[in-house]
């Protein structure tokens, strides 16, 4: 019987340094950084919102864009595999999906503000933007002050925000789930206008001819990559030192030219 006992005892004792070295094993996998899924960095985001999210079947992710290719140089460089889950803008910029536990980090162009940061912690500013107004080439519009309809702006953004403030007497907001939307109710003429970020607008203005941007707002915007509130201190610090490093070595020029170069 104490023999038994004995053998039982050694066992339960090496199942348990077993157990113990899995759980202090943070060396591989990312377990440092608290993630959703051991060894993937997940990705919460609205596509599509090129030039900074949309589907390519080609990336490892299933997604580029200018947000996509920064956060998979990160994870790459991390040692971490990538993956993303589409979400809705409102929730996102809200907080909800990442206080939920759904990925990671969202990454959807947002902007930093002090409105968000009290529900949301951020990366390092990584993108400069403007606001723009899209409209049709011949609709006779050639400024914010000309505009008298209504102006499709995406809901829950720092665009929607802007044009509540600054739409002259006459023009109206009407805000739509996303990008996608925005451009079909422009086509469709069921909007006159489309206020939302520049790079957005200017795809679809290259994209068609029939359409052109005809102002920019200077608003001082930032992007940043989100967190949960007070949750992923570890994976932000790693995130900012990986957005430094990519600026130092060239890694985040190289992908700003891939979408914003002029030729």
């Amino acid at each position: 019987m104490r023999v038994q006992h004995m053998l039982r005892l050694a066992g339960v004792t090496a199942a348990g340094i077993l157990v113990l070295s899995a759980c202090g094993d943070d060396g591989d996998g990312g377990g440092e950084y608290g993630l959703v899924q051991d060894g993937t960095l997940t990705v919460c985001s609205d596509v599509p919102y090129p030039p900074f999210e949309f589907e390519d079947a080609d990336a490892p992710s299933g997604y580029s864009g200018f947000d996509m290719d920064l956060l998979q140089a990160i994870a790459d460089n991390l040692d971490l595999e990538m993956t993303v889950e589409v979400v809705g803008f409102d929730p996102l910029q809200s907080g909800t999906v990442l206080a939920s536990g759904q990925c990671d980090i969202g990454a959807s162009a947002m902007t930093i503000t002090e409105e968000r940061m009290a529900n949301l912690d951020f990366s390092d500013p990584y993108y400069d933007s403007l606001q723009s107004l899209l409209v049709p080439v011949d609709s006779g519009v050639t400024s914010i002050d000309d505009i008298t309809g209504t102006v499709g702006v995406q809901q829950g953004t720092t665009g929607e925000a802007f044009a509540n403030e600054n739409l002259p007497e006459g023009a109206s907001p009407e805000a739509y789930p996303g990008d996608a939307e925005l451009w079909t109710a422009l086509q469709a003429g069921n909007i006159d206008a489309i206020l939302q970020d520049f790079p957005v607008n200017d795809e679809h203005a290259q994209a068609d001819e029939g359409y052109e941007i005809v102002d920019s707002f200077e608003t001082d915007e930032q992007y940043g990559f989100a967190f949960a509130k007070d949750e992923k201190t570890e994976l932000l610090e790693a995130v900012n030192e990986q957005l430094s490093a990519l600026r130092e070595d060239g890694t985040y020029d190289e992908i700003y030219d891939r979408y914003f170069s002029v030729d």
